[in-house]
């Protein structure tokens, strides 16, 4: 199977590499707007670098991997579908809904394949999370605490690019939430600070955020996110039930220091950032996309999927700005 990767930044790469150690996959073939790019990550994975997405789309791959600028995501996954190729794209889609549900359409339309990155669905802890919940270990559940902490914000101009915190950062926590509990989000009520920088302002985004989100079951959950966590990568999960509770993400590298006498010091190596963290879940969830570009396998996460993540994460930033809850009825859907 050949495999056609658009963008080698520092996920394409990341891909490039796995999808090369991958025993069902054949030669590679890489493009990105920085040829010299291309061609470094060529040379270190044995992939062909070609021109453009002009010349990967008619050099006979039988799927792509969309890794690009998410400015780029609707149009590129539009393409794929016409041309009739199973595709695998970062999240985000697009950072509005209508571009989101053109690049849905499209590929409805073309009845190809689009499977979306959210690859929280193929760490092993939240997998974990999920089977205990549904196996009835906790019981009723009535609250779960989700977290990401980057450790430094990123570039400046980024951020007017990025679809704001919300979109960009907690929309995995918000996708994740949704697969582990299985129920719906209803209501958000979400504020945010703008306090960690100037740049934040001038992007009229925040570096901090909070939202309560209420689900159809009643389930309370509260999602936190910061770009500026100096302790390290921080990504966890705390669901709450009536005869237990578990935490996804509390391990030996957990950049977090108890306050307690006999608490465990601070970790010797922090996670640093998301590919070390998710490194395992990334690999897996690309044998999940090659499996599914084959026809063996089920579409684990589909656009539609991302879809209802950002439509939370739009009700948040509404809730942001009016300060006011936020029903999901509100917000356009399919």
């Amino acid at each position: 199977m050949r495999i056609g990767v658009i963008g080698t930044g520092r996920i394409g790469a990341f891909h490039t590499a796995a999808l090369g150690r991958h025993g069902g996959v054949g030669p590679l073939v890489v493009t990105d707007t920085d040829p010299a790019r291309a061609a470094e990550v060529a040379e270190a994975t044995g992939a062909t670098a070609v021109a453009d997405v002009d010349a990967l789309l008619a050099s006979g791959v039988d799927a792509v991997v969309i890794a690009s600028a998410t400015a780029s995501h609707a149009e590129l996954i539009g393409r794929a579908a016409a041309a009739g190729l199973p595709a695998f794209c970062e999240k985000p889609i697009a950072v509005d809904l209508p571009g989101t549900l053109g690049a849905l359409r499209a590929v409805e339309s073309a009845g190809t394949v689009l499977q979306i990155g959210f690859m929280r669905r193929f760490d092993a802890g939240y997998a974990a999370a999920r089977q205990a919940l549904r196996a009835g270990r906790l019981g009723r559940l009535h609250t779960v605490r989700a977290l990401t902490s980057d450790p430094a914000p990123p570039p400046a101009a980024y951020l007017p690019l990025s679809g704001g915190l919300y979109r960009d950062c907690l929309v995995h926590d918000f996708d994740i939430l949704r697969w582990v509990t299985g129920r719906e989000v209803v209501e958000v009520y979400a504020t945010g600070s703008d306090a960690g920088g100037a740049m934040f302002r001038e992007a009229r985004d925040v570096d901090t955020a909070a939202a309560v989100l209420t689900l159809d079951d009643g389930v309370l959950a509260v999602a936190t996110a910061t770009r500026c966590n100096g302790a390290g990568y921080d990504v966890r999960m705390e669901l709450a039930g009536e005869r237990d509770q578990i935490a996804v993400g509390l391990a030996a590298r957990t950049p977090l220091t108890s306050a307690e006498p006999d608490g465990p010091g601070a970790p010797a190596r922090p996670w640093p950032g998301f590919l070390e963290r998710f490194a395992p879940a990334y690999e897996a969830e690309l044998d999940a996309f090659v499996k599914v570009a084959r026809g063996e396998a089920a579409n684990p996460c589909d656009g539609w999927e991302a879809l209802e993540a950002l439509r939370i994460a739009e009700a948040c930033e509404l809730s942001r700005r009016e300060r006011r809850p936020v029903r999901l009825a509100e917000i356009a859907g399919r």
